[in-house]
C-alpha cells in the first residue's frame, strides 16, 4: 500500500522523498487500516453475545451516534449523527450494541444509503423485534470539497421495517423523538 501511495504522490505532482511527505505513504496506510477496520469485526458475534430476553414492549431509541465513514465512491469522509430505534418482541440488545454496530458497518467503505439498510437489517435479523427505525444524517465532503461544492448540505437516510413502515403512529413517534434535542 506504501508504493501505491507513493506513486499517486509523484502522479499529482509531489516530491514523496520531501521532508514533509517522507512517512505520508506509512500514515496514509495505517490511516486506511484504520478507517475501514469494520471488514474484520464479525456483526453477527457482536451483536448475538448482548441478547437478552425481556417483556419490556415499548420503543427503545438510542439517537445521535456520531458516526464518520468513507464515501467508496471518492474515498472521501462523510460523518454525521445515526439514530436507532426498534420495539422489541421478547427480546432486547445491550444498547452499547447499537453505537458498536454503527462502528463495525461505518469503518468500510460506504454509501450512506447501503449504510442505513445494513443497520436496520443485522436488527431484524438478530433481535426479531416488532419494528425497527434507523435514521442517518451526514454531511458528505465529496459534496462539499468538489462536486457541487455547497458546504451546509447533508443527506439523510431512512430505513423503516415492521410497525416503523406500517403504523404511521409508531412512526411519527420515532421522528419525534430524534428531532429533540439532548436534554440529559
Amino acid at each position: 500500500m506504501q508504493d501505491s501511495v507513493r506513486k499517486i504522490l509523484l502522479a499529482v505532482g509531489e516530491d514523496p522523498d520531501r521532508q514533509g511527505l517522507k512517512d505520508t505513504p506509512k500514515r496514509v496506510e495505517k490511516s486506511l487500516k484504520f478507517l475501514t477496520s469494520g471488514y474484520s469485526v464479525d456483526v453477527d458475534a457482536l451483536i448475538g453475545e448482548a441478547l437478552f430476553d425481556e417483556t419490556y414492549d415499548e420503543m427503545v431509541l438510542v439517537k445521535d451516534i456520531e458516526f464518520y465513514s468513507l464515501c467508496e465512491h471518492h474515498l472521501l469522509p462523510f460523518f454525521g449523527k445515526c439514530h436507532i430505534g426498534y420495539i422489541p418482541n421478547g427480546k432486547i440488545v445491550g444498547l452499547s450494541k447499537l453505537p458498536r454496530l454503527v462502528e463495525a458497518f461505518t469503518r468500510r467503505l460506504q454509501v450512506q444509503e447501503r449504510l442505513t439498510t445494513q443497520l436496520a437489517d443485522i436488527i431484524c435479523k438478530h433481535v426479531k423485534p416488532r419494528g425497527v427505525g434507523v435514521v442517518m444524517e451526514a454531511r458528505h465532503l465529496c459534496m462539499c470539497m468538489r462536486g457541487v461544492q455547497k458546504e451546509s448540505d447533508y443527506a439523510i437516510t431512512s430505513s423503516m421495517v415492521g410497525t416503523f413502515k406500517s403504523d404511521q403512529r409508531t412512526r411519527m413517534e420515532f421522528l419525534n423523538f430524534i428531532s429533540h434535542r439532548k436534554s440529559v
